[in-house]
């Protein structure tokens, strides 16, 4: 009996001395989620590949690292205004979103396409989105005028794709009862409706080369029609969130020339609340690592942190975005 409350008694100091061992690491650890948009799209990967350099960078269960302890996870979601009203009301800690959307939340331009939140802060902007419209190979559409008539998909609500495309539709006086049907189709789903005869054409704001363009163009023939009319011409003079871009010949299989277009850029935002700590270390391990990070997707082979630092950036630098910029000479 001596024997067994002896033992009983070792355990429960070894429980205890381990206990007290753990719960210091265990209570440092900080889960992040990263919100993201539709899992063929690029805000995935800049989600998913910004985890990677964190988990990268980390130093446990390693002798070299960041004894930072975060660990995240950058699930598929809405996209843009959906990942910043979730920012907002406290659900993801950071978040994917294009330039303008970042700029009419911190300004409370749209109230009504996404929800005003002046605590909204920048860390750094990834890769330029042109807008693109993708049309059916037997779609006669050429232009922006040959869609009155059409089924075109406008993408799903809370989306940055459905947000610019109201913008663009309200530019240039299009109604959805212009259209023969307008669907709300996610990113994930509008290639495929395309290529079935389902839909003629869609809208998407997203990064060069894309695997779900490819689904359409590459397997279906699909085309990107050229947007650089005065109406897009105006929309870039008035807005510095805009610009013109270029989706290069040979991008995709049916791009035999260069395709003229506006788009936007694609910027990382989180809330004013988050933890200095953790915004340093974030944007610490993505600009340490940033030639493995441009590795992971062509849209990133250029990224330039002398860009990336302000480009698209209209909301307030986070302080401790701020902070590694500045040790580094950068600002």
């Amino acid at each position: 009996m001596k024997k067994l409350l002896l033992s009983a008694a070792c355990a429960l100091a070894v429980g205890v001395a381990t206990f007290a061992a753990v719960s210091p690491a265990q209570a440092q650890k900080k889960f992040i989620a990263i919100g993201t948009g539709g899992p063929t799209g690029v805000y995935f990967v800049v989600g998913n590949s910004i985890c990677r350099m964190i988990h990268k960078e980390a130093a446990e269960g390693r002798k070299t690292g960041r004894k930072h302890g975060i660990r995240c996870s950058a699930p598929s979601t809405g996209g843009s205004t959906y990942n910043i009203g979730q920012i907002s009301e406290g659900e993801l800690d950071f978040g994917v979103a294009q330039s303008d959307w970042q700029y009419h939340a911190v300004n409370g331009s749209k109230p009504d396409k996404v929800k005003p939140y002046d605590k909204l802060r920048a860390l750094f902007s990834v890769h330029p989105e042109p807008f693109h419209i993708i049309v059916g190979a037997d779609s006669g559409i050429s232009g922006w005028g040959d869609l009155a008539g059409k089924r075109v998909n406008i993408g799903n609500p809370g989306s940055g794709q459905r947000g610019t495309m109201e913008v663009l539709m309200e530019a240039h006086s299009t109604g959805t009862g212009d259209f023969a049907q307008a669907t709300e189709l996610t990113s994930t789903e509008q290639s495929k409706a395309l290529c079935d005869g389902k839909i003629d054409a869609y809208g998407y704001t997203v990064g060069v080369p894309n695997a779900g363009v490819a689904v359409a163009t590459d397997g279906c023939s699909a085309k990107i029609i050229n947007l650089a009319s005065d109406v897009e011409k105006g929309l870039v003079d008035q807005f510095p969130y805009y610009a013109f871009a270029t989706i290069p010949a040979g991008t995709y299989k049916t791009t035999d020339a260069d395709v003229t277009t506006f788009g936007v850029m694609a910027t990382f935002v989180t809330s004013a609340d988050q933890d200095e700590e953790v915004v340093y270390e974030l944007v610490r391990a993505v600009f340490e690592n940033i030639d493995d990070f441009r590795s992971l997707h062509p849209a990133f082979a250029n990224l330039d942190p002398a860009k990336m630092i302000k480009d698209g950036l209209s909301a307030p630098l986070h302080p401790g975005a701020e902070r590694y910029y500045k040790e580094q000479g950068w600002m």
